[in-house]
């Protein structure tokens, strides 16, 4: 029987964000660690690899593909009520001990997790769309693991998923090189990145830099990408106020236009030495998004326990726009024009041209396309 590497090696190709050096090395810029790949050798997400002084990269495979809730990525601006269609493969370029995906995104770093190779389906891009068309998707979506180590493959999809006229995302942890945000650029509408600290000792410790990802929101946000920011607040590592003070300033600094998640954290993967987060601690980092003037701020992973937190309000009016519970949308009051139909205001986001077709009541049916 085949290995899981060997699997995954076989599914590869030529790469395209890379630069061939003259000594046989190449140097891959598909995320901020800029691997220096030496002939034989891997990159540190283990998936890109150089072969006779070629980059190869995964290709033609998914490890999930499953149709649910868009809200779910989160995406609470894009879309709202509609399905996406949700495609990973296998890899990751951090290594978190909190990983709520370990599954997919930390296998290749975890012998114990070979089970995966059971879920590997060769799969073309076109019937990736074919799949987001059948389950009535309005957008597909890159997430599982970390999408940046495979953006060649997610390119590949998104230029099927825009003539089918589809939106086009990316779930990732931002750990981005301005080369890849450029590359990707043309296709994408909506990044949602994982601001997991705001100090570096932490970004250390699970491998990557603060700055690269402070750098990929700033970018993408410059670049007129729909720009979401998540931060699973965990416990003793990430929960101080003024670590949470840091970060909403520095995303207001970008944009009080961008919604900030702060989602609470379960026990898994190789973190289960401490409790799951309390919801006061998921308000308390609400109400600090608040008050560092965000005017779309959200409580995430505990529905019905954080109140107004888990709706849309009008910044200006305070009036209820979108109220969720959980990923299902109870009530949807946004203009076709994007605006508040109470004072005018208009909402940032990406939202349907036909309110009246925003599927209330109830979450889009998920399941496993295969």
């Amino acid at each position: 029987m085949s290995t899981l590497a060997e699997i995954l090696d076989a599914l590869t190709r030529e790469g395209e964000l890379y630069e061939p050096l003259p000594d046989g090395a190449v140097r891959c810029y598909a995320c901020a660690h800029r691997c220096l790949i030496r002939p034989g050798r891997r990159g540190i997400c283990k998936v890109r690899f150089n072969r006779d002084g070629k980059l190869y990269v995964p290709w033609g495979y998914v490890a999930a593909l499953q149709s649910d809730p868009i809200e779910k990525k989160p995406f609470y601006h894009v879309m709202p009520g509609s399905n996406a269609l949700t495609f990973g493969m296998l890899g990751c370029n951090l290594h978190c001990q909190f990983c709520q995906n370990w599954l997919t995104s930390q296998t290749l770093r975890d012998p114990a997790a070979d089970i995966s190779v059971r879920f590997i389906r060769e799969i073309t891009p076109e019937q990736i769309v074919e799949a987001a068309q059948r389950t009535g998707a309005s957008a597909v979506v890159s997430s599982y693991n970390e999408p940046l180590i495979t953006s060649e493959w997610a390119v590949a999809i998104f230029k099927k998923a825009k003539e089918a006229g589809l939106r086009c995302g990316y779930v990732s942890n931002g750990n981005a090189t301005p080369e890849v945000l450029e590359y990707l650029g043309p296709y994408l509408d909506a990044y949602k990145v994982d601001l997991k600290s705001m100090q570096d000792k932490n970004y250390r410790q699970l491998g990557g830099v603060l700055q690269h990802v402070l750098d990929t929101i700033q970018k993408a946000h410059k670049m007129g990408l729909w720009v979401e920011v998540v931060t699973l607040v965990v416990p003793g590592f990430n929960d101080s106020n003024e670590e949470l003070w840091d970060a909403a300033r520095f995303i207001h600094s970008v944009s009080p236009d961008i919604p900030w998640h702060v989602t609470a954290f379960h026990s898994d993967y190789k973190m289960t030495d401490r409790g799951n987060t309390p919801a006061q601690t998921i308000l308390r980092a609400a109400d600090i998004g608040r008050e560092a003037g965000l005017r779309y701020v959200y409580a995430g992973n505990i529905p019905g326990r954080v109140g107004e937190y888990e709706s849309t309000l009008c910044p200006k009016c305070n009036r209820v726009l979108i109220r969720r519970l959980g990923y299902i949308i109870m009530e949807y009051h946004i203009t076709a024009e994007g605006a508040c139909p109470h004072c005018g205001t208009k909402i940032a986001g990406i939202w349907p041209n036909d309110p009246r077709k925003v599927r209330l009541g109830g979450p889009g049916i998920p399941f496993p396309i295969y």
